[in-house]
């Protein structure tokens, strides 16, 4: 009778033993499934659609960190593109000359009025030339703040009569401001000064 009474708490324990493992084994399944729903959603939201000629293209949502230098190259090119392509039209170039005063701060301004007061803009107009910049390279500097950077470009000036090439060398600093439609990256140019601009080749027409 002890004897049947042992196999009978032996086989209760280990029924307790497993119903034991299987309530741990149930709630690390729950905790996984949760953790796994909470992952896609994350992903779901990471993933953007945009429509275009009719057609649904994926995207993909990232931290602005992991874009930082991109977009800060790009700011900076995007500035200097406007502020030295020109054309000899003088609404062209106050159009162009503003979006790209959007991107900076008085330093740009003063810039601007200095070539302004030296005729700069004036001779453009008077001689039909036409000034076009390739930004060659971007140094950016993103181990302090605000962001140091050089920039070097070509400026190509056709005249009637010739080209002329020129290198530019400029630098400044960046800082983060709040994005708008006049300034989508969300940085502005600081204390931003044209190092060289000087001639390299005349070419006659």
């Amino acid at each position: 009778m002890f004897t049947h009474l042992k196999n009978i708490d032996t086989a209760f324990k280990h029924i307790k033993v497993f119903s034991c493992l299987l309530i741990l084994a149930c709630a690390g399944i729950s905790c996984f499934a949760v953790y796994k729903s909470y992952q896609s959603s994350a992903d779901f939201k990471n993933h953007i659609y945009i429509l275009a000629n009719g057609k649904a293209l994926e995207a993909f949502a990232a931290d602005r960190k992991s874009n930082i230098p991109v977009e800060a190259r790009d700011h900076i090119n995007v500035f200097h593109q406007d502020f030295f392509t020109l054309d000899p039209d003088d609404k062209q170039i106050q159009a162009t000359i503003t979006k790209a005063l959007y991107l900076a701060d008085g330093s740009a301004k003063t810039q601007y009025d200095n070539l302004k007061e030296s005729g700069f803009y004036a001779n453009l107009i008077s001689g039909n030339v036409s000034q076009q910049l390739t930004v060659d390279s971007i140094q950016l500097d993103m181990n302090q703040y605000p962001f140091a950077f050089k920039c070097f470009a070509t400026e190509k000036l056709t005249r009637t009569s010739s080209t002329v090439t020129r290198s530019l060398i400029t630098q400044g600093y960046l800082r983060n401001v709040s994005r708008s439609d006049n300034n989508p990256h969300g940085f502005l140019i600081e204390k931003w000064q044209i190092l060289e601009n000087n001639d390299l080749v005349t070419k006659a027409q």
